[in-house]
């Protein structure tokens, strides 16, 4: 496959700050890519960089073979961006704010219109933006962003402050955007969306990308234990710890958990004692490979 993006040793100074310090990466055509990384860790920037929003100090960057900055009319057309913080026209409905952007590209007002079934909106179509839940805010902000129909999409972190169920139904808007062949890079918090989400994630922490790959590499490339859990009482804490493959025991009084390498000769063993009531069986995620390479420490 071709690459949308190419990015090669990117770097951009505040001050004393290294807020990107020598990315590097790639992302293939219809690709769905993920930037993962903590608060302050670069991901904005170096996705301002690439759309032409922000001059790089160094490095190169090339989207669809064109140098995005100085901004680059030739590239307009062909993407679509959602910033961090969208802001609205005032007191205009959905379906006027929709038509004003499609505007702007030339794109006729009953094609517009299409886009907000797209995005699940239809029956909002007539009210005004302010009265649009945080949810619905989100997925006009990303009908904003495709009323042109671009070939590349960039979304910095589009569920942000969004409660599990508009979370779900944007992931549902994205999936279908990206099955009709469009490239999405995104930036985000969630570890779980990105691992539903992505093709490929690069985790980015102080200006530098520290892994890249599909999430289910990162995740078998850790090598952590995996936890096999059931109902506590159904044996004691010794007699699990002496179980085939057995590392770690810890019993909280509702579960008992057995942490290893491997799985079967745990799991084997508990169907031969009669003691699967309950069981749970869970391996690493991808947030446990962003916390390994990020660390813990709270980030402000």
């Amino acid at each position: 496959m071709s690459n949308t993006i190419v990015a090669s040793h990117l770097r951009k100074r505040y001050g004393d700050v290294r807020a990107v310090d020598g990315v590097s990466l790639t992302v293939e055509d219809g690709e769905f890519f993920g930037i993962l990384g903590p608060n302050g860790a670069g991901k904005t920037t170096t996705l301002e960089i690439i759309e032409g929003l922000r001059q790089a100090d160094g490095g190169e960057i090339s989207v669809f073979g064109r140098s995005p900055w100085p901004r680059n009319p030739a590239l307009l057309p062909r993407i679509g961006v959602q910033l961090q913080a969208s802001s609205f026209f005032e007191r205009l409905t959905a379906r006027e704010q929709l038509r004003t952007f499609g505007s702007l590209y030339g794109v006729p007002g009953h094609k517009a219109d299409r886009m907000l079934e797209t995005v699940g909106l239809t029956d909002k179509a007539d009210t005004r933006v302010e009265k649009l839940s945080g949810g619905q805010a989100q997925r006009l902000s990303i009908a904003c962003a495709l009323v042109h129909e671009p070939e590349l999409v960039f979304l910095d972190e589009p569920t942000a402050a969004l409660d599990p169920q508009a979370r779900r139904n944007l992931w549902d808007v994205l999936r279908a955007i990206n099955t009709e062949g469009r490239t999405i890079v995104l930036t985000t918090h969630y570890m779980d969306e990105a691992e539903t989400l992505c093709d490929r994630v690069a985790v980015i922490d102080q200006g530098r990308i520290l892994r890249s790959g599909p999430p289910a590499a990162l995740v078998r490339d850790l090598g952590a234990a995996t936890r096999v859990s059931v109902a506590s009482g159904l044996l004691s804490v010794e007699d699990a710890r002496a179980l085939p493959g057995a590392e770690e025991v810890t019993d909280d009084q509702v579960s008992l958990t057995i942490s290893t390498h491997d799985a079967s000769p745990v799991v084997r063993a508990l169907a031969e004692r009669g003691a699967l009531d309950g069981v749970q069986i869970k391996g690493a995620t991808l947030e446990d490979v962003f916390l390994d390479l990020t660390g813990r420490e709270y980030r402000v």
